[in-house]
């Protein structure tokens, strides 16, 4: 189903380092719409994520994230959330009526992805194993809230983001 608002809006889901955000806006770009990261926005305004874990712990960040969501939805065009978005029921509620796009990407390809900090779910020795449990933790809630799924392990980024741009004009 298309958002009466504005028909263009297109959700991006998936797991931490799939490209949300590089192949949004990409994909934006190609539509003609705005993009929105939902992390971005919250850190703009809350503060560094990951300070909002330690301080506030991650049901606080799911309310802020929740919030946000709803405002980006509400303004269209291509939103990317971030990886725990799906997490959150009332969060999946607001992403039915609307065209989601699921990234998915395999373990070996995110490897090099998720280098460096700014993941706080990530932290420990393993970043790559602590991905792949929280990977499969979320998995099903990614095709739950699904439209469409769009494999970003190998293909360069601005393919993948013609084709999602090609599959979301076809679908109004």
């Amino acid at each position: 189903m298309t958002s009466a608002a504005d028909p263009l809006t297109l959700v991006l889901v998936g797991p931490m380092g799939a490209g949300k955000t590089s192949v949004g806006r990409r994909v934006a770009r190609a539509l003609g719409v705005a993009f929105i990261d939902t992390d971005k926005r919250i850190a703009a305004v809350h503060g560094p994520i990951p300070v909002i874990f330690s301080e506030h712990g991650e049901a606080h960040f799911r309310a802020l994230e929740r919030e946000a969501v709803a405002t980006a939805l509400d303004e269209g065009g291509v939103v990317s959330l971030g990886g725990g978005a799906v997490t959150d029921a009332a969060t999946r509620e607001l992403l039915r009526t609307h065209q989601v796009v699921y990234l998915t990407v395999s373990a070996e390809a995110v490897a090099d992805r998720i280098t460096g900090g700014g993941r706080p779910l990530l932290a420990g020795d393993d970043p790559v194993q602590r991905w792949r449990q929280i990977f499969e933790q979320r998995r099903g809630l990614y095709e739950e809230v699904a439209s469409a799924t769009f494999d970003t392990s190998r293909r360069p980024m601005q393919r993948i983001a013609d084709d999602i741009a090609a599959w979301r004009r076809e679908q109004r």
